[in-house]
């Protein structure tokens, strides 16, 4: 592998609370110091990073990229290979897949064909329970030995409680993250935007604000009383935030993440039937969005995640209620993060530890930093760059972005997995 030096950048490091001027020296895949180079380092290749930030790679903690099962929307080579050309790393692959994620083969077949894109690495989510079906346990050991960082429900709430009780207690025994979507199942029927006035006035099925909080406080009743870290993904509420943060006040070993787009829109963006508006969790009240963002302002929720669900046109290219939920976002994630600088929510070091070493505390990765020793995913951003979202400016094969139009600021213009550059200018 090429020894590297990435000379001039502004480092940023959440891990180590770095934040300012220096030089990165890189070898077999390993980050070897920082400002000043090892005895006899000769670089093999030098990166000007001068005007440019140079930061851990980003870690996407929830991803659906298609494969296996459903290939016309996406696929994990030109979707890793998508995320590397945004600044992406590493990206967390949910277990919904076709078959799912609950036996060793399957996560073989993921890492098979991230090998094959030399780009993000691919991480899969092995499933909670046989098939997602919630009934019988899956064999997390094993799904731990084939290279799973966690287990999770994959957007399939566990409807039995005592299934999921002894699900996070069987998930301790191999100190594997569980990661739950709070949602109840019999509150969400069939609602596809937010239970409120643009429900009533589209006509369309809606979701109480308690799908998510009822779900939520059973999690939570049953984390506190068997002491299993549990992760909670794609909150979406004002009241789901004030629950997770008393949790987190009561010595609760909680955290949670976000979705980018949570954070920019609300229900409204959800009139005249738009169906790229149509996510799940739905798009709730402006308070609701604006205390989301001031639960990631505060940490309260740690990671942000793109929530990245590519489709294929036919899956938005009919009515609302006939649609498929979500929206195509790894090419967006990290302008968007620029942008909640730009708007005053975080500081910058904090808008890259949400992207960073908040999720690889989350789910126990060796990702997210830039100390010494450190595998070399590292990403260099130019934080100058204004471009338009369209559907010709996405990497992804889906196009199903609730962005399109808007202009961004921000890219990343070098991208280094395990010291390899996957991503620069020259290719």
């Amino acid at each position: 592998m090429s020894r590297i030096h990435i000379r001039g950048g502004h480092l940023i490091d959440p891990a180590h609370r770095r934040n300012g001027p220096g030089d990165v020296f890189v070898a077999e895949g390993r980050i070897l110091a920082l400002d000043t180079p090892p005895a006899e380092f000769t670089p093999d290749e030098t990166i000007d990073a001068s005007g440019q930030i140079v930061a851990p790679g980003l870690v996407d903690a929830a991803v659906r990229l298609r494969e296996p099962g459903a290939t016309r929307k996406g696929g994990i080579v030109p979707e890793a290979r998508a995320a590397a050309a945004a600044g992406i790393t590493t990206l967390l692959q949910q277990p919904d897949t076709t078959p799912i994620i609950d036996t060793p083969s399957v996560v073989e077949l993921i890492h098979s064909r991230a090998a094959a894109a030399d780009a993000a690495r691919v991480r899969p989510i092995g499933a909670l329970t046989h098939g997602l079906g919630g009934e019988y346990l899956a064999e997390m050991a094993a799904l731990r030995d084939a290279g799973c960082p966690a287990v999770g429900d994959g957007g399939r709430p566990v409807a039995n409680s005592l299934v999921l009780r002894r699900a996070l207690d069987y998930a301790a025994t191999f100190s594997l993250p569980v990661v739950i979507t709070p949602e109840d199942v019999a509150l969400a029927e069939s609602g596809r935007v937010h239970e409120g006035e643009v429900a009533t006035r589209l006509g369309l099925p809606g979701q109480p604000a308690a799908t998510e909080t009822t779900a939520l406080a059973r999690l939570l009743a049953l984390v506190e009383e068997l002491g299993t870290p549990a992760h909670i993904a794609r909150l979406s509420t004002a009241r789901g935030a004030e629950m997770v943060a008393q949790a987190q006040d009561r010595g609760l070993p909680i955290t949670a993440d976000v979705a980018i787009h949570q954070l920019f829109f609300t229900e409204h963006d959800c009139a005249a039937y738009n169906t790229a508006a149509h996510v799940r969790p739905p798009l709730r009240t402006q308070a609701d969005r604006d205390a989301l963002r001031q639960a990631v302002a505060e940490g309260v929720i740690g990671t942000i995640c793109s929530d990245h669900q590519p489709h294929d046109p036919d899956a938005k290219a009919c009515p609302f209620a006939d649609s498929e939920p979500g929206l195509s976002g790894v090419d967006t994630l990290l302008p968007l993060v620029l942008r909640l600088v730009d708007e005053g929510l975080l500081e910058l070091g904090e808008a890259i530890h949400r992207v960073t070493h908040g999720p690889a505390q989350a789910f126990g990765l060796a990702a997210g930093t830039l100390t010494p020793g450190a595998t070399a995913d590292i990403t260099i951003i130019d934080p100058r760059t204004v471009w338009r979202v369209t559907p010709e400016s996405l990497r992804s094969r889906g196009r199903n972005s609730l962005f399109i139009g808007w202009e961004l600021t921000g890219s990343a213009n070098t991208t280094l997995v395990g010291g390899r550059t996957v991503h620069s200018p020259a290719l």
